[in-house]
C-alpha cells in the first residue's frame, strides 16, 4: 500500500489535484482540513470523482464544540505555532551551550544564572535542563591552576550558584569517568589528594563570591534544578 502525504492544502487547486491522484490509482482520502470552504470542496471534488474521502477530524472538534459550548478557531496550523515561550527555550539553550564550560566569560554578565563548580558536579547537563526552563545559563569549571574569569566577581552573588560534592562521591565519580575513557582509574585526576585540593581551591572561590552553595552529592540533575529555582525565586537566599 502506498501513503501520499499532502500537507499544508491551503488552496483549492492542491485539492482538485489531489483528488484526481487518488481517483487515478482507485485510492481514498483521509483529511483534516479545518477551513470549512474546503472541507466542502474537497468532499464535492471526491463525489464527483467517486473517491472515498474521510474526515479524521471533523467529528471530534463537532462534539468538543458541542460539549464545551465554544466554537471552534478554524485556524490551521495552531498546534505548529511557535509562540514567545517557544523561542525564549531556543535561545536560553543556545545560550547554554555557547557558555558552557567557561568558553566565554562575557557571557556570565548576560546570565541569568552562574554556575561553578569542580569537575563532575554536573555543571553542563544542570546548565541544560535550566535552559529547558527558560533561563540563559553559564557555567566556570574551578581549577586550582587556572585563575576564575574576573567576570565571576563582577556579577551579583545571587546570580551565582555554586555546586560541591563529597569527596568520596566524587571520587568513585571520577574513577568510572576514567574508565570510560579507557584510562587508568589511578590517574591524578581521580586521586583523594588531588580531589581535596579542588574542593578546598572551589570552596574559597565560592567564598570569595559569597553565592549559595548546593552539595550534589546523590542528587538527580532534576533535585538540584528545583533546588537552584528556588533560590532564584527567594533572590538568592537559600532556606
Amino acid at each position: 500500500m502506498e501513503i501520499r502525504r499532502v500537507p499544508y492544502v491551503d488552496d483549492r487547486e492542491t485539492i482538485a489535484e489531489t483528488v484526481q491522484a487518488a481517483a487515478e490509482v482507485q485510492g481514498m482520502i483521509a483529511f483534516t482540513l479545518v477551513i470549512p470552504e474546503l472541507q466542502a470542496y474537497l468532499i464535492e471534488e471526491a463525489r464527483r470523482h467517486k473517491v472515498p474521502a474521510v474526515d479524521i477530524m471533523g467529528p471530534m472538534i463537532d462534539e468538543l464544540a458541542r460539549l464545551f459550548q465554544r466554537s471552534p478557531k478554524r485556524e490551521p496550523g495552531l498546534v505548529r505555532k511557535m509562540d514567545e515561550e517557544y523561542f525564549r527555550r531556543v535561545e536560553a539553550i543556545e545560550f547554554a551551550v555557547k557558555y558552557d564550560d567557561g568558553r566565554d566569560p562575557r557571557g556570565l554578565l548576560r546570565a541569568d544564572v552562574v554556575l561553578i563548580g569542580v569537575s563532575r558536579t554536573s555543571k553542563t547537563p544542570l546548565s541544560m535542563y535550566l535552559a529547558h526552563k527558560r533561563l540563559k545559563v553559564a557555567n566556570v569549571p574551578l581549577v586550582p591552576e587556572v585563575e576564575p574569569p574576573e567576570e565571576l566577581f563582577r556579577i551579583p552573588p545571587q546570580k551565582c550558584i555554586g555546586l560541591t560534592i563529597e569527596p568520596e562521591h566524587l571520587n568513585t565519580i571520577r574513577r568510572e569517568r576514567l574508565k570510560s575513557l579507557g584510562l587508568t582509574s589511578q590517574a591524578n585526576y581521580a586521586s583523594m589528594e588531588r580531589i581535596l585540593q579542588e574542593l578546598e581551591y572551589a570552596e574559597g572561590i565560592m567564598k570569595k563570591v559569597g553565592c549559595p552553595v548546593i552539595d550534589v552529592s546523590r542528587k538527580a540533575v532534576e533535585e538540584t534544578a528545583n533546588i537552584v529555582l528556588e533560590i532564584l525565586r527567594r533572590g538568592g537566599r537559600q532556606s
